[in-house]
């Protein structure tokens, strides 16, 4: 073809216009008293204005809809939706026409087309309308290529494409938090504590639809983001679940293993999974964004070799009267079965009651064992249980184990309540 040869103009014509929901149309109402010059020339000109409230025409916010005056921000999480329309401007027959939607992100592409079929023939004056919609899941610069394709009368295969270039922004500012629960039976339990912090980004209000975590396998979860008072239950944040822009609301969840996970020592150790947090918000005029992290992880806290926890204690015994706990004996090893030996060593105030350097047996990887202890106590009010050691025959190392939990300790003239 010849480079001087002017471009030849083609029949069909392509617009793309994205699809948002309207707002609601505000003025900027004026107004004096009566006693001011103008007198009531404001107030009547509000009043004959179709876009105020009647007999409230001094509100901003009036009753008729503005449709989008320019492509608007898209958030991540939210539903793009565009219209696409092919109009024959010319004033002869095409044949055979495809239109094609892909959109390029910044690490796929993706066809949005909702069918790909080929059109047999399009008439002067006629046009062949679709409307795509797409979930974004990624930030960053997004590429919308609208590709169409036909056939002249006189047999030419023409092709032409339009970019439309949008970014895509981030919405929520997702902080997260864990917490490793302390008990009074242990120094540490494997019950963890998750705070989410969702701070709005956005200029716009959100209406917060839902908040959940969504647990992994291994653990149950309870949400502490509920008061319960008698049969009622609200919300910790109100009645009113707007977030305004730049405002930020903590969530907190409570997670525990599973039983049979619970119950294997070497599961839950090192990074575990804790779930995925899901975030449902509605902005203008109900529109919908959702967004799901990725899985949250954490550092499980290390128990060494060996475990010693307490299942059962009284809260309150007697002074001088003996009194019994049940300790669980947990090997954390996966490899290594241990032979282990009890020693129980006396403090000021707490007195082991039995033979101290009896021998356990072996305990295989990841096995536990239960055992009860006979103690009493020397001193009144409350006491730290502590002296307990834990010797491995086979690697000659001892684990310590003091302040294992706590008693309160009565005068036997005060009988401790059952």
């Amino acid at each position: 073809m010849d480079a001087n040869q002017p471009k030849q103009e083609h029949l069909l014509a392509l617009k793309v216009m994205r699809l948002t929901k309207p707002t609601l149309f505000t003025n900027i109402p004026v107004t004096c008293e009566e006693r001011d010059l103008p007198g009531d020339l404001f107030n009547n000109l509000m009043k004959d204005d179709p876009s105020t409230v009647k007999g409230a025409e001094i509100i901003m916010l009036g009753e008729m809809l503005t449709l989008p005056q320019n492509f608007g921000n898209i958030f991540l999480g939210e539903t793009f939706s565009s219209y696409i329309s092919v109009h024959n401007d010319s004033n002869q027959v095409v044949k055979d026409i495809q239109v094609k939607a892909d959109l390029q992100t910044s690490s796929q592409r993706l066809n949005l087309s909702a069918s790909t079929a080929v059109v047999a023939e399009l008439k002067p004056d006629s046009c062949i309308d679709d409307v795509i919609h797409h979930e974004v899941k990624e930030i960053g610069t997004h590429i919308l290529v609208c590709a169409v394709s036909y056939t002249t009368q006189a047999g030419e295969k023409m092709y032409f494409r339009k970019f439309f270039k949008f970014q895509v922004l981030k919405p929520l500012d997702v902080k997260t938090k864990f917490y490793n629960a302390e008990s009074d039976l242990s120094s540490v339990t494997d019950e963890v504590f998750l705070e989410a912090q969702i701070q709005n980004i956005t200029t716009s209000p959100m209406f917060m639809e839902k908040v959940s975590l969504e647990p992994s396998m291994m653990y149950n979860v309870s949400e502490l983001n509920t008061v319960y008072k008698d049969s009622d239950r609200s919300s910790t944040f109100g009645t009113k679940t707007y977030l305004q822009p730049l405002d930020t609301r903590q969530y907190l969840y409570c997670l525990k293993p599973k039983p049979e996970f619970a119950e294997k020592a070497g599961i839950i150790k090192g990074v575990t999974v804790i779930g995925k947090l899901d975030i449902v918000w509605k902005t203008n005029l109900g529109e919908k964004g959702r967004l799901q992290t990725s899985q949250l992880q954490r550092m499980a806290p290390g128990y060494g070799d060996v475990r010693l926890s307490i299942e059962t204690i009284p809260d309150t015994v007697n002074l001088e009267e003996p009194f019994e706990i049940m300790c669980k004996i947990t090997n954390c090893s996966s490899e290594r079965t241990m032979d282990l030996i009890l020693e129980m060593c006396n403090t000021n105030a707490i007195h082991w009651c039995g033979v101290s350097g009896r021998q356990l047996g072996k305990l295989h990887p990841s096995s536990s064992l239960h055992l009860t202890l006979t103690l009493l106590s020397s001193v009144q009010g409350l006491q730290s249980v502590s002296g307990l050691r834990l010797t491995d025959t086979f690697l000659k190392r001892t684990y310590e184990y003091d302040d294992i939990a706590q008693v309160c300790v009565v005068s036997s003239k005060f009988p401790a309540e059952s």
